[in-house]
């Protein structure tokens, strides 16, 4: 075994820096008996591993070859099967149980104790020993030796060391000399025991030959320290001289510093009082402009505004500690107040009277702009006022009191003037709406017929409230009743906004859509424009605090007290918002008008013509919408807002009453029906409506109001033709109908595709009801006739046996068709040809569609009688005394003669 160990140390283990510490031969248990080795090893390299190899002995020569590894650190149990028995058998618990068989018991014990140590020493694991005998474990730790396993000499563990390679070359010099011939140990030993001797003997006469030596150095050390005393001596010496050096030294630092105090303390009274000389001082200049400065002249308006900077940079210098103790300073500020409250004095004064003036200026009137329809523009007195824009500023800043004065002020005389503007601007619309004009002497020209019938109504409408009074005027009523005249039926409900179609047209209605449009466009302008001032002017968008709001109270009591150097925390919060709410606020004020006067000329408007809320909401809506994009919070967009509710009120309820009047109509007993005329109004109305809502934004509106009304359309024709006794219902259904769908199709709206389906069914089953129902007179006994073989068979008559029924024999079927020759066919259908053309109207033109459908159904009901006389009489040999020949030539015939 020893043998073996060498071996496998040699050509296995040593290339690879591992040393052999445990050997077991084995072989599995329970299988053929094939022999290898396991050996416990540990890495020469720190940190050492432990290992379990298998090493198996190869196949094809005597060379052994490792077959497989585990880490002894992945060993987690030993079962040695029996402790008090002899039994070769062992098992090894790694990642699974490996089974074996060792060559003897010695071996394995052997082995068992060598893995024991090594586990104590290197890893200190846990691993289960089951049935390993307690005097095997207790025999590898020795109680009397002074080294443990765990701690002890590493050679302890190992039963074969290799020599290293110096050893190697001393013993093999050591043989030569000897000439490998070593037969005696014992005289061997002898001989180099004196050889050791005669080397000890050597090395203690080399240290006694150096005492000479070491003598000699130890009085070199003595004069070495001699010397180090005089140095220490000279050091003193000195250090007492430089002692006297050094309290000179101190006394002249101490005056250095108190000299460096004196300078610093110079230069910070000379920055502080530089501080207040460039800060605190105001120019000559500044003062004589801040108090006698010209307001009016640009050059003067420059030189207070430089001034106001100036004094405004000066009272928000932030003061340091102690300067609000100088008199000088103290003097300065009263001096800085003095001037503050008289240049803001001044300003405001100057400013109030140009607003007061241009608040009475009586020049600005529309007598020139009156042509145009044109209202004048504040531009001028804009670009005069942006010149004080930093003065209010700095009187925001510094006198919020006078400013929210000036604010006041400014609204007051400015709302003024706008009112009495925009009513004069009005009232030339209104006037230019109802078709009159004013002469130069203010009295009303002389009208037109149509126009004077609209003066009163003007004037009524012109009341000192600027409120829609006055009664309506015949104009307001609708009165449909029947006429013989269908075109006057149609006219009357040509406008279903209450005018007749003689005293409006569409060039009226186009005539107000540009009026009304020009009024827009006007006030458009007017208010952006004032709206920009206003925000420039006053301020409102330059900086995150603001004024209150001119309608609240005042909660800041300004004194002539400094002004503080940073804004109060809770006006810095103050966002955009509130400023655009202010300047809204501003605008309400001085264009509370605009509203009501847009209120009082949409209801001019609608008392005109009820449809000329279409063209309102088209306006309105376009210019809400531009309006919104600009701004959706401005004072114009939310005032167009609110009038365009007005106008989709008017809107909602034009259709309605357009509903209504369909509701109410009542036809004529007299008279025939024909295209009734709220059909004709619905066919007017979308004209007109697609026209004007072309592109439009309201859309939508529309499309629901064709909603309403087309069904209304549907429900009310169906009641007329319940209700009409002149003319058969299928023939007002057909006719109305026809002429729904024809409209519907000719107009394209989208959104009424499924009524105008429905249309079209409805026309088709009232055209052919109409036909049978007509066609069932000219041949009343014939179809009487066959409609009672028709019932026998139906009963359960054979076909072939009805000719033996006593009322429906052959002779009975030749008496009733004798009684119907050529002729009386040609009269009857010349007679029906009447009876249609006398139901139909002329409008729609349907008379050749009937007849020609009737001439198809005529010759239905001929082949299906023939098909009844071939199928009930077969043999018989009756026909009909006439051809569908001469049917087709009778029904030609009639149509030519009429």
């Amino acid at each position: 075994m020893t043998a073996i160990k060498h071996a496998l140390q040699r050509d296995i283990f040593t290339p690879n820096d591992e040393r052999l510490l445990g050997i077991v031969n084995v072989c599995k248990a329970g299988k053929k008996k094939k022999n290898c080795f396991l050996c416990a090893t540990v890495t020469t390299e720190r940190p050492v591993q432990v290992k379990v190899v298998k090493v198996k002995k190869s196949d094809k020569g005597d060379f052994y070859k490792r077959q497989q590894t585990w880490e002894l650190r992945d060993l987690t149990e030993v079962d040695a099967k029996d402790a008090s028995k002899e039994n070769p058998e062992f098992d090894l618990h790694f990642e699974k149980v490996y089974r074996w068989v060792a060559s003897s018991t010695a071996e394995k014990n052997s082995f068992i104790s060598c893995i024991w140590k090594l586990n104590q020493r290197y890893l200190r694991k846990k691993v289960e020993f089951v049935n390993v005998s307690s005097q095997l474990l207790e025999e590898s730790v020795p109680s009397g030796e002074s080294q443990s396993v765990a701690g002890g000499d590493e050679d302890a563990l190992d039963e074969y060391q290799e020599l290293s390679t110096r050893e190697e070359q001393d013993i093999e010099s050591m043989m030569v000399t000897c000439e490998y011939a070593i037969s005696n140990a014992e005289a061997f030993a002898e001989k180099l025991f004196k050889e050791l001797q005669v080397l000890d003997g050597a090395n203690i006469q080399s240290i006694m030959a150096s005492e000479k030596q070491v003598n000699i150095l130890m009085q070199l050390l003595d004069e070495a320290l001699g010397e180090v005393d005089t140095i220490e001596g000279k050091l003193s010496s000195y250090e007492e001289m430089l002692q006297s050096v050094k309290e000179q030294m101190d006394q002249i630092s101490q005056s250095n510093r108190l000299i460096q105090i004196s300078n610093t303390n110079n230069g910070k009274l000379l920055d502080e009082i530089q501080f207040l000389v460039n800060y605190m001082d105001l120019s000559k200049g500044h003062i004589r402009a801040l108090q006698e400065g010209d307001l009016t002249s640009p050059k003067g308006i420059e030189a207070c505004i430089n001034a106001s900077e100036a004094l405004l940079q000066c009272m928000n210098v932030a003061l340091r500690p102690g300067h609000d103790k100088l008199m000088a300073m103290n003097q300065q500020q009263l001096l800085f107040a003095e001037l503050r409250d008289t240049f803001a004095r001044r300003l405001t004064n100057h400013l109030n009277n140009v607003f007061v003036h241009q608040g009475h200026d009586q020049s600005s009137t529309l007598s020139q702009h009156t042509a145009e329809l044109t209202l004048p523009k504040h531009s001028p007195l804009h670009r005069d006022l942006l010149r004080y824009a930093k003065l209010m500023e700095w009187l925001k800043n510094t006198h919020r009191e006078k400013y929210e004065g000036l604010s006041r002020t400014y609204v007051e005389y400015m709302s003024k003037l706008y009112e009495r503007e925009i009513k004069e601007f009005f009232e030339v619309a209104k006037i230019k709406m109802a078709g009159t004009s004013k002469d130069p002497k203010g009295k009303f020209a002389t009208l037109p017929r149509k126009e004077s019938a609209l003066k009163q109504e003007t004037e009524s409408l012109h009341g000192s409230s600027g409120k829609l009074t006055g009664s309506t005027s015949s104009l307001n009523k609708l009165t449909v009743q029947g006429s013989n005249s269908r075109r006057s039926q149609s006219s009357s409900l040509l406008d279903m906004g209450n005018m007749s179609a003689s005293d409006l047209d569409v060039a009226d209605r186009t005539k107000f859509d540009k009026i009304f449009e020009q009024v827009l466009s006007e006030l458009e302008p007017l208010c952006l424009a004032e709206q920009d001032f206003i925000s420039k002017f006053f301020k409102l968008q330059q900086h995150l605090t603001v004024a209150p709001p001119l309608a609240q109270p005042e909660t800041e009591d300004l004194d002539g007290s400094l002004p503080s150097k940073k804004p109060p925390q809770a006006e810095q919060r103050h966002s955009l918002s509130s400023e655009k709410d202010i300047v809204r606020l501003m605008m309400n004020k001085i264009f509370q008008s605009i509203e009501t006067e847009l209120n009082s000329l949409i209801a001019l408007g609608d008392k005109i013509d009820s449809f000329h809320s279409l063209y309102m909401l088209v306006k309105m809506s376009h210019h809400v919408w531009t309006a919104e994009n600009v701004d959706p919070a401005s004072y114009l967009s939310t005032t167009l807002g609110n009038v365009l509710v007005t106008v989709k009120r008017n809107f909602d309820k034009c259709i309605s009453n357009q509903i209504r009047q369909m509701e109410e109509f009542k036809i004529s007993k007299k008279s025939k029906v024909g295209i009734l005329p709220f059909v004709t109004g619905f066919e007017e109305f979308a004209e007109l409506a697609e026209t004007i809502f072309r592109n439009a934004e309201r859309r939508g509106d529309l499309d629901k109001a064709y909603v309403k009304l087309i069904r209304a359309v549907f429900m009310n024709v169906e009641k007329v033709a319940n209700e009409s006794q002149k003319t058969p219902r299928d023939v007002v259904m057909m006719e109305n109908f026809h002429h729904i769908f024809s409209t519907l199709s000719r107009l394209k709206i989208s959104c009424l595709d499924a009524e105008r389906r429905e249309a079209k069914h409805k026309y088709t089953d009232h055209l052919q009801s109409y036909v049978i129902n007509s066609l069932g007179q000219p041949l009343e006994k014939l179809n009487h006739f066959f409609e009672g073989v028709e019932a026998r068979v139906a009963q359960g008559v054979r076909e072939e046996e009805v000719s033996y029924q006593l009322a429906f024999n052959k002779q009975e079927l030749r008496k009733v068709i004798k009684e119907y020759p050529g002729k009386e066919v040609k009269k009857g259908l010349d007679n029906l040809y009447k009876k249609v053309d006398k139901h139909l109207c002329e409008e729609e033109s349907l008379l050749q569609v009937v007849w020609h459908s009737m001439q198809d159904e005529f010759i239905r009901q001929y082949k299906h009688f023939e098909d009844l006389i071939g199928r009930c009489y077969p043999g018989s040999g009756i026909t009909m005394e006439f051809t569908i020949q001469d049917m087709l030539e009778y029904f030609s015939s009639i149509a030519q003669s009429h």
